[in-house]
């Protein structure tokens, strides 16, 4: 009895891995839905009363009912390297003729580049046993859980191999639409892109959150392919697939340059009819005899490239420009044009940044323009079509009042932006109740922006103080409509918990000019608690590395025009005190970095690694910057750090120098 009950529980399993397998990962459906259903509700029931008989590898094991802790640290065996990026044809054939001076019979591989985050995967007799991330090359972390949680990654292979495999984690545009669509219904703040969304999933603690939201993956290589008879990428790649991987397309083989390039221009549109985000294409030797004599870098394998696909653009009519006040009073204007799609998303509005920024490129309303995304990301002005322009058109001039509540906007000499001085002025004490709440200050969920701005023109919210009086006036909330008793529960449970907030991100939420989050707790592991920084002198506040004049001057200027403020946080029994977190190690020892540009992490996590690692993190570049961390689409502080000849570090240089 107990034989053929644990034969059946093999039978179940191989039988769901399999359709699992056929569904996923070869697009090919076997059994109906009804069928696995049935087959799946069976063997939990076995394994709950049989749990001896459960084999390694079962499908039950997506659950995902264990939430971690935290994630352990994975030491690869081999790197997880990156790979150099090249822009244009000619950075391809230069290339190709360093590779074929020394290699002359070589042929090409090329596959799509999929936007995502790398992942590991270890199998031991077929059975995944461990999965991790790229991390910082020489170390990841531990995901197995999560991992377990992406239906197109095998639990079983087709054959009971010891193997480690590399691919890459990606959320489809289905999925990523499915999920923003969900937080903007919450009123949460909606993720940026498909990447940043599958990153910080795949790194919740929690796997079930893996599961709803329907991470995908594709792998697209072997380590060690030679010991299982594998001559070429092609080869590995398809191999992959027999062992039951899902890849994102059989990959191209050619030797011709001419044919490599014609396959990655027709892709250039392509991709974006694709179900999956794509960003470039991978572009390798094919033969794995010749990897070691060509060689590596110190960060990048050179028998690899990757050719990045440029911003997709869109020309459109820009209509008219707008003005944006800020919490700080700074005046921002917007270009409002006809709606163009780029990547697959609607755009009709691009902030146009500063005055300078529009006269440099002479931006005028009635002007044919050319729009794309700054970073995959943000909507920008790339350019106008001057051989387009109207007879009648006219060079921009910035207003000279405040849209809001009309008065005369100030602009300081050396300073490129224009402000609005009158601190009622609707639009800043709106802005900075939207700041005070927002998730990196106080994190109040539920009083996002567009609740902040209805309560202020309900007479609910005035001040910052008023947020904390809400719970005075439950009665009045629960009459607006959409506000049921429920939400406004949480509303105020949230406002009541965020007190317990740290006290930098308590002082980045009043909004005093100039001090971001990074800055806040710069200042606060000095000065350790808000009511101690309120005293501190000049000397004092520019004796901090990364705190220059400007930054001194806005905080003696607010608390002195704020001279209550403290009491009544203290009155309110906000906490005030900074948490200092020890370093984990003193690797980049007290140096402070500035961040620019797009990076493949979110800044916060790139923040984070450098202060766990003894570095400080800077808003601006200064003579006391050590290093400028330097992602795509750099800006301002680019320049200016060339300028005074602060070291500019890649993602990846930075990552070298915490190993």
């Amino acid at each position: 009895m107990l034989e053929e009950i644990k034969q059946k529980i093999e039978l179940l399993t191989k039988y769901l891995n399999k359709a699992a397998m056929d569904y996923y990962t070869y697009d090919n459906p076997t059994i109906s839905d009804d069928e696995y259903d049935k087959c799946y509700a069976e063997l939990v029931e076995l394994e709950k009363k049989y749990p001896q008989f459960k084999v390694p590898g079962s499908p039950t094991e997506r659950v995902g009912d264990k939430v971690l802790t935290k994630f352990e640290k994975v030491e690869h065996k081999q790197k997880m390297l990156s790979i150099s990026d090249v822009f244009n044809t000619t950075e391809v054939e230069d290339w190709q003729k360093n590779m074929e001076k020394e290699y002359p019979n070589i042929t090409y591989c090329a596959e799509l580049k999929i936007d995502g985050l790398s992942v590991s995967a270890i199998y031991k007799d077929g059975v995944l046993v461990q999965a991790s991330t790229r991390g910082n090359g020489s170390v990841g972390e531990d995901i197995t859980n999560n991992v377990k949680m992406i239906n197109s990654i095998p639990l079983v292979l087709n054959e009971p191999l010891n193997i480690e495999v590399r691919g890459e984690i990606y959320m489809p545009k289905a999925s990523f639409e499915e999920v923003n669509a969900s937080r903007f219904a919450q009123g949460l703040e909606l993720f940026a892109n498909p990447r940043n969304c599958a990153s910080g999933t795949i790194k919740s603690l929690d796997p079930r959150v893996v599961k709803e939201r329907k991470l995908d993956n594709f792998m697209y290589q072997i380590i060690d392919p030679e010991n299982f008879g594998l001559k070429t990428q092609h080869d590995a790649v398809m191999y992959l697939k027999k062992l039951g991987f899902k890849i994102s397309s059989e990959p191209f083989e050619t030797k011709s340059l001419e044919e490599l390039m014609n396959y990655i221009e027709r892709f250039r549109t392509e991709k974006d009819t694709l179900s999956y985000p794509v960003d470039g294409m991978v572009v390798k030797v094919n033969e794995f005899n010749v990897y070691n004599d060509i060689g590596y870098t110190s960060k990048t394998p050179k028998f690899y490239i990757a050719y990045k696909y440029p911003a997709p653009m869109a020309e459109t009519i820009l209509n008219s420009i707008t003005y944006q006040v800020g919490r700080t009073g700074k005046v921002t204007p917007v270009a409002n044009f006809n709606t163009v799609n780029i990547s697959g998303t609607d755009v009709s509005r691009a902030t146009l940044n500063n005055e300078d920024y529009i006269i440099m490129k002479d931006i005028r309303v009635g002007d044919t323009i050319r729009v794309r995304k700054s970073g995959e990301i943000i909507p920008e002005v790339a350019e106008v079509v001057i051989e387009k322009r109207p007879a009648s058109s006219k060079p921009f001039e910035f207003i000279k009042m405040c849209p809001c509540c009309n008065q005369p906007l100030h602009k300081k000499e050396d300073m490129s932006d224009y402000f609005c001085l009158n601190e009622n002025c609707s639009s800043r004490r709106v802005n900075s109740l939207i700041h005070f709440a927002s998730k990196e200050a106080m994190n109040i969920e539920g009083l996002g922006d567009r609740t902040c701005e209805m309560f202020y023109e309900l007479g609910l919210l005035t001040d910052i103080l008023s947020i904390f009086k809400l719970k005075e006036k439950r009665e009045t909330l629960l009459r607006i409509e959409g506000f049921g008793e429920k939400s406004v529960n949480n509303l105020l449970q949230a406002i009541e918990d965020c007190k317990k907030r740290d006290g930098a991100n308590v002082l980045f939420a009043l909004g005093i000019k100039n001090v971001g989050l990074s800055t806040a707790k710069d200042l606060l592991d000095v000065f350790e608690n808000i009511p101690t920084l309120s005293t501190a002198t000049y000397d004092e506040l520019i004796s901090i590395d990364g705190i220059g004049e400007i930054v001194a001057n806005s905080i003696i200027e607010y608390f002195h025009k704020n001279t209550f403020i403290l009491v009544d946080l203290m009155d309110l029994n906000i906490n005030l005190h900074h948490q200092i977190k020890k370093a984990e190690s003193n690797a980049l020892n007290g140096a402070t970095f500035v961040i620019t540009g797009t990076l493949s992490k979110p800044r916060k996590e790139i923040e984070d690694l450098i202060t766990s690692h003894g570095g400080k993190v800077s808003g601006s570049v200064s003579k006391k910057t050590n290093y400028l961390v330097c992602g795509e689409a750099a800006g301002s502080k680019l320049t200016k750090a060339q300028e005074i000849g602060v070291k500019i570090l890649s993602e990846q240089e930075l990552l070298d120098l915490t190993r």
